[in-house]
């Protein structure tokens, strides 16, 4: 029996090259993940390993301490132990960068640090070289090429006061291997300018060279800190950064399991194909003597072969896609966690890769073929090597188990999808709800399909077959007459379909949800605040006077917040102007009303109220946060640290939510005066433009106001949703990138069972030919069987990726808006149908070559 399966699979080249490619494609995703990100953490290990050797021992905060700091006691502590050569400590803080727009780079400030030169010196310079002197700043190499910046130019950089000076550019990092100086950008000083633009009086870190880690600590003796050879640094620092791969990773195999599923029911769905053409073969086995055992034995066989082949091509394919992805992320100056040391030529192809792509592959290979094994022993010798139909043919009967399962699983579904989209909690467990329901009526679907072929060909099938014509209607009935083996075809491509419809739909609702968020939130035409996690976020108040005096602005409203104690708790209070408040900010009240914010009297939000055991009526007593006073938004000018003023009594008035920039315990203007005193500067302005006034005009107003405040940034509402529809447009531009290759599968999946069906209907197609149908018509009638076969797969997919997108964005929030992107949903079918097409080329060219008269005397 293993000569004949060997036999056979070379006697059929072609159907086992067809049969191994949708393992190839689904094995090559899977190896191309971790090739790329082995070689993503070979870099990282290369990188961290090469700058070990820099420091000999390096003393940092213990993971216990309250504070990220080490003081500048410890280092001189440190440069007096016997044999330390050398000690630096490094300075972390914010040190914003001013664009060539005259604003701060970034929604977040740069991370200014302490560069080290010499022989500590860890960092690789693109170009230049480290700074030397009060006047001298290195940037790293990505925010230097957003902000069109080069080594010898001038550039301001804002001190802790935001106060700004100049600098010149002395060299380019390439950062890479620190995600938040990576993420944010990074300005790199001397030690001392360090310390004086950062504001920092402690380190984050402190390398030593010449003495050994049990000298370092025996002198600095227990404390807030921990100290490491240079060695378990470089392991420490590796270990994090390797936490990006590892969460890509994930990603990407996630992604690969959809291909590896698609990939199981192409194969299933092809061997089931070819156990049904070798009937009379497997029967004339029978007779000469083989057992069933020995029939099931050379499938599994001629399966484990198919997938062997198929993964042996796909860890290929795999290298090829890993070292072509990071040739591409370097082409685009993309840093992964290693920075630039991930390099094409460090492609690595580990043995596990090579292990799980082969077991994998081969697994689902051998798993998809057991079925159609099983089946392969049930049919009786004489009855095989009879003339009969062809097999799987004729109108399908759901069988009690099934029918059972599909209303079991169905009714299943649709209630948990209907409890966690309308009754559950919003938020993470409904989500997971609503993903398992879609699992459950996603298996109904697959027991149903088969059902379901024959009235959705019907449907689908209607305007192709009255175009195409005689050829038309009998590729409507070819689709329909095997309805196992259409819905097994057809099932891989709803998958794909329908996930993209999901994200889809999800994208779509997510964009509206943003829009109506934007449009409570962010009620007026432009917003202004500084960096987002700036130590001090206060805005200017001399900025809202300003803007009150221009002409083209007809509101401004300011947003103050500050640290407070409410009754001995931990918490915020905050103002916002008050003619503003309900007429342009609008919260929605569960009791009280507007009127109720006034002095003495006070407003509360639902959330706030609900955690503190809060109601209407009762009274609390509000003081300043003396510790944060000096440097939170909207305390008082001029207060120092530590300094207290004196606690206000308020009543609780109104309980109020909805989406409003607004939180937490709302004070009226007087009493936020009491509590923060007089002077304070808002942490967000909002301004609306007068009635009439262009829109161009009025930001260039707004604009005009801000110049003399570089680290304000301002944002026009226009601005701010297309930044969260590009960011939503770019999410799903990778994950229909990633799901294009489940599609792509499911595909071959409709070529193979077209080109193994032009087998099997030889002599029908003959037939055709010879009562006049020609070579032209025979094309088209397995071109349109395809475009019916993509239809009823793109269809099924979509009904089900809207129908889950719905309930997975009604599941995300209280405020979430559902919407449908008719116009791509209508583009994924016409898709699918034009793919479909292009997948029967191959077949029908076959098919019409045929000699007539060879396929007709066949037997």
């Amino acid at each position: 029996m293993l000569k004949t399966t060997l036999a056979g699979l070379r006697a059929h080249k072609l159907r086992l090259l067809l049969t191994a490619v949708a393992i190839t494609l689904g094995v090559g995703f899977i190896g191309g993940t971790f090739v790329l990100t082995d070689t993503m953490d070979k870099g990282v290990q290369k990188t961290f390993a090469k700058s070990a050797g820099k420091v000999d021992v390096a003393v940092l905060p213990s993971e216990q301490a309250e504070k990220d700091e080490l003081p500048a006691e410890l280092l001189t502590k440190i440069r007096s132990v016997p044999g330390v050569t050398e000690a630096r400590g490094l300075v972390r803080g914010d040190a914003p960068l001013i664009g060539r727009d005259g604003k701060v780079a970034g929604d977040m400030p740069t991370v200014g640090l302490s560069i080290p030169r010499g022989s500590m010196l860890r960092y690789e310079f693109d170009k230049g070289r480290a700074p030397n002197g009060p006047g001298e700043v290195v940037l790293d190499s990505r925010l230097a090429e957003r902000e069109k910046f080069k080594v010898g130019d001038s550039v301001t950089v804002m001190d802790a006061k935001k106060a700004p000076h100049r600098f010149t550019v002395v060299g380019l990092i390439g950062i890479g291997l620190d995600s938040d100086a990576s993420f944010r950008g990074m300005t790199g000083f001397d030690d001392a300018t360090a310390l004086r633009m950062t504001g920092e009086r402690t380190y984050v870190e402190i390398d030593v060279k010449g003495a050994s880690e049990a000298a370092v600590s025996a002198a600095i003796g227990k404390g807030d800190h921990r100290v490491m050879t240079g060695e378990e640094l470089a392991a420490d620092l590796a270990t994090a950064a390797g936490a990006d791969t590892k969460v890509i990773r994930t990603g990407l195999l996630l992604f690969g399991f959809v291909a590896m599923l698609v990939s199981a029911l192409v194969i299933y769905n092809t061997f089931s194909i070819l156990i049904a053409q070798r009937m009379r073969e497997m029967a004339l086995l029978r007779c000469v003597g083989a057992t069933r055992r020995q029939v099931f034995g050379s499938v599994v066989a001629e399966s484990f072969a198919v997938g062997l082949v198929g993964s042996l091509l796909g860890l290929l394919a795999g290298l090829g896609l890993g070292a072509g992805t990071l040739g591409l992320l370097n082409g685009l100056g993309v840093a992964g966690p290693a920075g630039p040391a991930m390099s094409v030529s460090d492609v690595t192809l580990a043995p596990r890769t090579i292990l799980i792509g082969l077991g994998v592959g081969v697994v689902v290979t051998v798993l998809s073929a057991l079925l159609p094994a099983r089946a392969a022993t049930r049919v009786a010798p004489i009855a095989a090597l009879r003339s009969d139909l062809e097999p799987g043919s004729g109108r399908f009967r759901l069988g009690w188990v099934r029918t059972v399962l599909t209303v079991l699983f169905g009714l299943m579904g649709v209630a948990l999808a209907a409890a966690g989209a309308l009754f559950m909690e919003k938020g993470e467990t409904s989500m997971y709800v609503v993903a398992a329901a879609g699992a459950l009526v996603f298996l109904a679907v697959i027991a149903l399909m088969p059902a379901l072929v024959r009235p959705l060909g019907r449907i689908v099938g209607a305007l192709p077959g009255r175009a195409a014509g005689v050829p038309g209607r009998l590729a409507v009935e070819n689709a329909r007459r095997s309805p196992r083996r259409t819905a097994t075809t057809t099932i891989a491509l709803t998958i794909g379909v329908g996930l993209m419809s999901l994200f889809a739909v999800i994208g779509a609702s997510s964009k509206a949800t943003s829009d109506q968020r934007l449009a409570d939130q962010f009620p007026m035409d432009f917003q202004l605040q500084t960096q987002y996690g700036s130590e001090d976020q206060a805005v200017p108040r001399a900025l809202g006077e300003s803007l009150r005096k221009r002409p083209e602005i007809a509101a401004v409203v300011e947003l103050r917040e500050g640290d407070a104690d409410v009754s001995g708790r931990d918490a915020g209070a905050g103002t916002i102007t008050q003619s503003a408040l309900g007429t342009l900010v609008k919260p929605e009240f569960s009791s009280g009303s507007v009127r109720d914010l006034r002095p003495g009297s006070a407003l509360i939000d639902e959330d706030t109220a609900k955690t503190w055991n809060l109601r209407v009526g009762q009274t609390v007593t509000v003081t300043a946060a003396p510790d944060e006073s000096a440097k939170t938004p909207g305390t008082a000018a001029g207060t120092a640290p530590g300094v207290s003023r004196p606690g206000n009594q308020v009543r609780i008035g109104a309980v109020y939510g909805g989406d409003v920039p607004i939180h937490g315990l709302l004070l009226s203007e007087a009493d936020y005066a009491k509590v923060y005193g007089p002077a304070t500067d808002p942490y967000r302005i909002f301004a609306k433009a007068a009635d009439g006034v262009a829109a161009g005009k009025a930001r260039a107003a707004v604009e005009d106001a801000a110049r003399p405040y570089p680290a304000v940034k301002f944002t026009s509402a226009a601005e701010l949703r297309e930044e969260f529809g590009s960011a939503i447009d770019t999410m799903l531009m990778v994950f229909g990138a990633l799901l294009g290759l489940a599609i792509v599968i499911a595909l071959f999946g409709i070529a193979n069972t077209l080109t193994l069906s032009v087998v099997e209907r030889t002599r029908e197609s003959a037939l055709l030919r010879a009562l006049g149908l020609t070579k032209r018509q025979l094309r088209r009638m397995l071109s349109v069987e395809a475009l019916v076969m993509a239809v009823i797969g793109a269809l099924t997919g979509v009904v089900l990726g809207v129908g889950f997108g719905w309930a997975a964005t009604m599941s995300m929030g209280e405020t979430a808006v559902f919407s449908l992107p008719y116009l791509q949903i209508l583009g994924f079918m016409a898709l699918a149908g034009v793919a479909g097409m292009l997948a029967a080329v191959l077949p029908a060219r076959r098919a019409a070559k045929a000699s007539i008269v060879e396929s007709l005397s066949f037997d």
